[in-house]
This record gives structure tokens, C-alpha cells and sequence, in this order.
């Protein structure tokens, strides 16, 4: 995918469409292609967060490592779906495992270059992190609610 079909296709997803033609470019200027395999780790918990991603094609598995048996899975997101937001503040670490489930198709951000522009440009920063406001109160909102079927025992108030 070509630089000015990154920015096409960005003007033309919700999460990008409403921001000013000059913050989608410099966001457009900060995005690589990445194309992972069924099994891949895209990122673990505790390590360095400095990317975000939009899933293309696939699906990724947001997930809880356990201390004991399987991970937990959070959330499947799939096509078109924003995954990290962990490189928006400090310590900037990833909270989560995020596993490839189907071959997928991301662009991925870098997190460090936006950040910096966020600083740098304070309109820039509040409007990008409204996108992303909305985006950690839905995650949260499904993480809870996956915690509380999963770890809520049949009964118990």
C-alpha cells in the first residue's frame, strides 16, 4: 500500500475521518504496512508501548495472560478496529497480550513520532486523544463485563 492510499483509506475510516486534513497526513506519514501469521504475538504485557494499529484484514485476540492456565481472552478484534492505546501514557507498557488469530493485515503507528507531535501541538494531541478517550471507555467497558461473566461464579452477588 502507497503513502497517499494509507491516507485514503485512513479519511475514509471513522476513527480518522473527522480529524483535520493536516493531522491525517502528519498520522498518514507515521504509518507502515505490517502483515502477520495465525500464531504471532503482536504485542506482550509489560513490554515497551510505542505503536498502535488498525486491523486491515484478520483478527487479533486481546488477552489477559494468566498466572495459572489459559489466557483469558478480552475481546476479538477484526477488520477496521483500533488496537493500542497503551503508548499514550506513561509508563507506556502493554497491559494486555495481543495474539494473531487469522493471518491479518495491520497498519501499524508509530506511537513515539505522534506522541511527540501531541506535545508539540496541543490541538493535534487533544483531538487525537478524544478518538482515543472513547475508544479506552468502550475496551474497558467489554473488559469488565468479559472479567465479570468469566470470574463471577454462578450465585454470587
Amino acid at each position: 500500500m502507497s503513502e497517499q492510499s494509507i491516507n485514503d483509506y485512513l479519511s475514509s475510516h471513522p476513527f480518522f475521518d473527522k480529524l483535520d486534513e493536516d493531522f491525517l497526513q502528519f498520522v498518514s506519514n507515521s504509518a507502515t504496512e505490517l502483515q502477520l501469521k495465525k500464531g504471532d504475538i503482536l504485542f506482550r504485557q509489560g513490554e515497551l508501548a510505542d505503536k498502535f494499529y488498525l486491523l486491515r484484514e484478520g483478527q487479533i485476540s486481546v488477552q489477559v495472560p494468566a498466572i495459572v492456565g489459559p489466557a483469558l481472552e478480552i475481546q476479538s478484534l477484526s477488520k477496521g478496529q483500533i488496537l493500542g492505546w497503551s503508548w499514550l501514557m506513561p509508563p507506556y507498557r502493554w497491559h494486555f497480550l495481543a495474539r494473531v488469530e487469522e493471518d491479518s493485515d495491520l497498519i501499524e503507528f508509530d506511537g513515539i513520532s505522534i506522541l511527540a507531535h501531541c506535545e508539540e501541538d496541543p490541538k493535534f494531541g487533544y483531538e487525537l486523544f478524544k478518538h482515543f478517550a472513547a475508544l479506552m471507555s468502550e475496551r474497558l467497558e467489554v473488559a469488565r463485563q468479559k472479567m465479570m461473566d468469566q470470574w463471577n461464579p454462578p450465585g454470587f452477588a
